[in-house]
């Protein structure tokens, strides 16, 4: 028999991985001992570090680096993490057993109420295991594995708040490295927890679990859906068969009442056999006269009014004894049982298949239309708020057809993976797209209108301002308070100026006709100016030039003769001089003299008709303005 081959050198002592062949025979005694003298090291090591105050990222990696002296410096081989796990899972047990001898809350122990820091031990030990998983050092599905110990060892009060933890770190254990190692652990934590509680007393806490279920997991995930439809018969609802004494209703009525609930635990057996469904459908229309004929009052609403009560206590089923009967009847929130369970049914009988030859038969169709119609004229009437009550049942039930038809098309996916872009060839010609109207911007504008089809009526959209709200840029530049520089005035912006041209001419013709005049600052509206800067506007400019032509004018008649000169035509038939510039008019005859000389400036033509000679004194040179509007009016 050949002997074991020597232990390996100090070359290869860093190797924990040997060969079959070459590995020595195990002792199982020395093993043992080890193993346990491994586990309680590594579990002094963590008890010194849950006494640290320092976050864990400062020693988590640290501390595991010298309890296991890995072969990796950052990551566990599989053997190191079975032993990190099993002396982690141990130390976890010590915590809880410490805490329920101390007669503390598991998530409390360890806590210093002195000081009023929150230093939970088994808290502490959760966040660096749980910092530990999510950075790689150590594989994903530990923190779940002590998840699922810690609440197998604690009580349904514990348990509470042990679920509180998960809650509070559902975004870090619902990582894609966490996640898919541990989803299926902490389903199987959820569920044992929910087959724990009551469904009377726990109801927020199953609540609480389903939650966080819904959230966890993505939408597509099909490990919690019921894909086959299987209803659960085994829920039956136990009512008397037999009349008793002492009953202030009618028993038939009782027995008729609760006989629903058989047709409502599997619709799918009362519509595909028709005796059934006819029963199911005498027996309906006897509970829904019943209700017609006994409608409640608003009184009776607000005496049993849930939302009004802090402490109200909800029942998943209603008890069945008939000495109830008369006060269940009485009973809004009953009522409201009884009806939804039956919009349900119906909902499911519309519905069962892809196709509608699997659907109900054209009889049957037309009793369901008729019920369901009945049924909710009674929730409408039923107090308080029952139309309100009504439309938030419609949109459950409208929700909940859309998540029955994605069960029945085979649950496909909702996320799609992403486009992937075709890569060129290095030798290869790039082809330029086609646009319809020649490029991509006209071809979006052009769609653009189809794309947005709401978009007249949006209050948010770009619409053309008014001309009071254009021009108040340009009104406060132009207060001398304001001390805007000529730089940065609105009027030097030429396309500004130009926009508010073609709102004025559009919006205001006064204000438009004003710029030939006052140029572009005459065209801001007077109530946005200040009072001062309006005065400069509030005058008309033509009368200014009247006023100051009549002013010339008057001027021009009292000076004396001698500083009027009259221009003389230079040829024959020619134009007479300008008459503003204080010259007599004269006719085209005397243009030329007799000797065929021309006259020279300092003369004066003699008189003719429509003429006076000038004179020297004041009235002469009356009649002299006088003659010449007489001669121009002989010229026109």
């Amino acid at each position: 028999m050949a002997e074991p081959s020597p232990p390996p050198t100090s070359s290869n002592a860093g190797l924990r991985i040997l060969l079959s062949k070459d590995r020595p025979a195990p002792s199982t005694a020395v093993s043992t001992l080890s193993s346990h003298a491994d586990r309680d090291r590594i579990i002094g090591v963590f008890r010194s570090a849950l006494s640290r105050n320092e976050p864990p990222e400062a020693f988590a990696l640290q501390t595991v680096q010298e309890a296991i002296k890995p072969q990796k410096e950052t990551v566990l081989v599989l053997e190191e993490n079975q032993s990190l796990e099993n002396a982690l899972r141990k130390l976890l047990q010590e915590l809880v057993l410490s805490a329920v001898q101390s007669g503390k809350k598991i998530m409390q122990y360890g806590n210093s109420l002195d000081s009023g820091e929150s230093n939970c031990l088994i808290t502490r030990l959760l966040d660096i295991v749980l910092y530990l998983c999510e950075r790689g050092h150590v594989e994903g599905g530990m923190v779940f594995q002590l998840l699922e110990d810690l609440t197998e060892m604690s009580t349904v009060k514990d348990c509470k708040d042990i679920f509180g933890y998960i809650e509070s770190q559902q975004d870090v254990l619902g990582k894609q490295e966490l996640f898919g190692r541990g989803k299926l652990v902490m389903l199987r934590t959820c569920n044992q927890l929910l087959r724990r509680l009551s469904k009377a007393n726990d109801v927020v806490f199953c609540g609480r679990i389903i939650m966080f279920l819904a959230h966890f997991f993505p939408l597509s995930e099909r490990s919690a859906l019921n894909i086959k439809g299987v209803f659960n018969t085994s829920n039956v609802t136990k009512y008397e068969k037999d009349a008793t004494d002492g009953i202030s209703v009618d028993f038939n009525f009782y027995k008729t009442l609760w006989s629903l609930q058989e047709h409502f635990s599997n619709p799918a057996l009362t519509s595909t056999n028709p005796a059934k469904w006819q029963r199911f459908s005498s027996n309906l229309a006897v509970v829904l006269s019943t209700f017609e004929a006994q409608p409640l009052s608003d009184d009776e609403g607000k005496l049993n009014n849930l939302d009004q009560e802090e402490d109200a206590a909800f029942n998943i089923k209603y008890l069945t004894s008939s000495k109830l009967m008369g006060l269940e009847l009485k009973d809004p929130s009953f009522r409201r049982h009884i009806l939804v369970q039956c919009l349900i049914f119906f909902d499911y009988l519309k519905a069962p298949g892809k196709n509608d030859k699997e659907g109900p038969a054209g009889g049957m169709k037309e009793e369901i239309v008729s019920c369901e119609e009945r049924v909710k004229k009674l929730l409408e009437v039923i107090p308080p708020k029952g139309k309100e009550f009504l439309k938030s049942i419609e949109h459950i039930l409208e929700r909940e057809k859309n998540w029955v038809w994605w069960k029945r098309d085979g649950c496909p996916a909702f996320e799609k993976p992403p486009l992937e872009k075709k890569s060129v060839q290095p030798g290869g010609r790039k082809r330029k797209p086609r646009w319809r109207l020649g490029n991509k911007e006209l071809t979006q504008l052009w769609k653009w209108a189809e794309q947005n089809p709401n978009v007249l009526t949006d209050p948010d959209r770009v619409r053309m301002p008014s001309i009071t709200e254009y021009w108040k840029p340009l009104a406060e530049d132009m207060d001398p308070s304001a001390g805007i520089e000529e730089e940065y005035h609105h009027k030097s912006n030429r396309v500004y100026c130009w926009k508010g041209l073609r709102f004025s001419a559009r919006q205001d013709l006064d204000g438009f006709a004003r710029f030939s005049d006052y140029g572009i600052e005459g065209v801001v509206p007077s109530e946005l100016l200040p009072p001062e800067v309006n005065a400069k506007f509030s005058s008309k400019p033509a009368e200014k030039v009247k006023r100051v032509k009549r002013e010339d004018s008057k001027g021009a008649s009292a000076q004396p003769k001698e500083q009027q000169v009259a221009a003389t035509p230079e040829t024959d038939g020619g134009s007479a001089g300008d008459p503003e510039e204080g010259a007599v008019p004269m006719d085209s005859d005397n243009g030329v003299a007799e000797d065929g000389q021309k006259q020279s400036p300092g003369e004066v033509s003699g008189p003719e008709s429509g003429q006076c000679e000038p004179e020297a004194d004041g009235d002469d040179n009356m009649k002299t303005e006088t003659s010449s509007k007489d001669a121009r009016a002989g010229e026109k």
